[in-house]
């Protein structure tokens, strides 16, 4: 991890806002998003506050544009994971190819910057407008562009679409606070992968298997409504 010695070894003059950034992705890799200030990122950059907020009008704007870089090294670890796909087969099982990548970058990222990973995740997801349009990058994007192909290519049926991308990036995310927070943080390696595997299995089988019966569909549907 870089110092604060490196961010003011790479500050230029007019260049404050991006070294300011630096000062504030790295304060949120070591601490996670609550260490991330406008002090702390001035102090680390050696400006003062009064400079550091002629380009960020409090913590939350510096908090965001962290934010943001996260969620593009979220991406990039996902991309490292699609590169290595075959793209060969029918397109259902190209898709399901990179629900499994998006599935291990995700888990990447979290155990190789956990820091970050919480700063990813602190502007809470507004479900109205609808959730496609609420993020525009990184791996919830993806997983939405996948599961559209899936409905294309009929793996996937059309009143099942509905709010999935939702039901695996919980799935996902679940198990990824399982490997940081919970049970599953001091496992051995093969567990974790074990459990990543049924995961993967237990979505693709939600995904394109049968439908519940009519009768038993409805009553889970009237339990979850308070039914």
């Amino acid at each position: 991890m870089r110092s604060s010695g490196t961010v003011r070894a790479r500050y230029h003059h007019g260049d404050l806002r991006n070294a300011l950034i630096g000062a504030a992705v790295e304060l949120a890799q070591s601490g996670g998003p609550g260490s991330v200030t406008i002090r702390a990122a001035a102090r680390a950059v050696g400006v003062t506050p009064t400079a550091a907020y002629r380009h960020f009008a409090g913590h939350e704007e510096l908090l965001s544009a962290v934010r943001d870089q996260a969620l593009d090294r979220m991406g990039e670890a996902v991309d490292v994971e699609f590169a290595r796909l075959s793209e060969t087969g029918p397109p259902a099982q190209r898709a399901l190819r990179r629900l499994v990548a998006i599935g291990r970058g995700y888990l990447a990222f979290v155990a190789a910057e956990p820091g970050l990973f919480r700063t990813a995740l602190t502007q809470p997801l507004p479900m109205l407008p609808p959730i496609r349009t609420a993020w525009d990058a990184g791996p919830f994007q993806q997983v939405i562009a996948v599961l559209d192909e899936l409905a294309a290519a009929g793996f996937l049926p059309v009143q099942r679409r509905g709010m999935a991308e939702v039901t695996v990036w919980a799935a996902v995310h679940g198990l990824a606070m399982l490997y940081l927070d919970g049970p599953l943080r001091t496992s051995d390696e093969e567990s974790r992968l074990l459990a990543f595997e049924r995961t993967v299995e237990i979505i693709g089988v939600g995904l394109g298997g049968p439908a519940l019966p009519a009768e038993l569909h409805a009553e889970l549907r009237e339990l979850v409504r308070g039914g």
